[in-house]
């Protein structure tokens, strides 16, 4: 495997004196697609806002491309490469499709050419999005939600795509298209960090994954052999 983009070691976060991530040591090396599964509760979301800078970490170390950013806040970590894309989805009420696009790019000042490029790009992807750029982006569809807050990540041109539940609340059809939407921007050089409580569908999406279980990583290999191994199949399958 190529050295990592993302490297987390010995990471301990939480909130005030509730300690949720006990020494959480992953890698999501360039040009990957590696997947986080586990059940509610178990520290998904915890991992990616303490790596994005929203939650502090209490230990250990947080390096993008070499970098230690570990307690340097969501800024410095936007600068140094990282888009997260909230479970929720979390866009700008009353702002429309295009301005929440805009918004990803706050950081790239003088950049304009640059910027209304990649947003075309986006807009390429996403026709659906085109259609709707004037609209209130409150008003779309789950799925074009889901577009948005995606396209929003991309708008920063990052090196890593973080992504919170990609199908919460989602028809099939829909996580089918944006599954093959991050395919093609994984193709296109971001790595992708994803967080998925369907695990069949993040299995396949990704390259490799690691399993969180309270707070601890208990399993981690290649989708081929989480998805076969009776510890994961029986407990996020239903499958003994």
């Amino acid at each position: 495997m190529a050295d990592p983009l993302l490297s987390v070691a010995g990471l301990q976060s939480g909130y005030g004196e509730i300690r949720v991530l006990w020494g959480i040591d992953i890698t999501v090396a360039s040009g990957e697609i590696v997947c986080l599964v586990g059940s509610n509760g178990a520290g998904k979301t915890t991992l990616l806002r303490t790596i994005s800078g929203l939650v502090k970490a209490d230990a250990g170390a947080i390096r993008i491309a070499g970098e230690d950013i570990a307690g340097r806040g969501p800024e410095t970590a936007l600068a140094s490469g990282i888009a997260h894309v909230p479970e929720g989805r979390r866009l700008f009420r009353t702002m429309s499709v295009k301005d929440n696009l805009l918004m990803g790019a706050y950081l790239r000042t003088g950049e304009d050419k640059a910027v209304a490029e990649d947003l075309d790009k986006v807009f390429a992807m996403f026709p659906r999005l085109a259609e709707r750029r004037n609209q209130d982006a409150a008003t779309l569809s789950g799925g074009e939600q889901q577009m948005c807050a995606i396209g929003r990540g991309i708008m920063s041109r990052p090196k890593l795509l973080m992504i919170d539940e990609l199908s919460l609340g989602l028809a099939p059809t829909a996580v089918d298209m944006l599954s093959d939407s991050l395919k093609a921007i994984n193709a296109g050089g971001i790595s992708i960090l994803l967080v998925e409580q369907d695990v069949m569908s993040a299995l396949d999406l990704a390259s490799r994954g690691y399993v969180l279980d309270r707070g601890r990583i208990t399993m981690s290999g290649t989708s081929a052999e989480l998805a076969a191994a009776p510890e994961v199949r029986e407990a996020y399958m239903g499958v003994a």
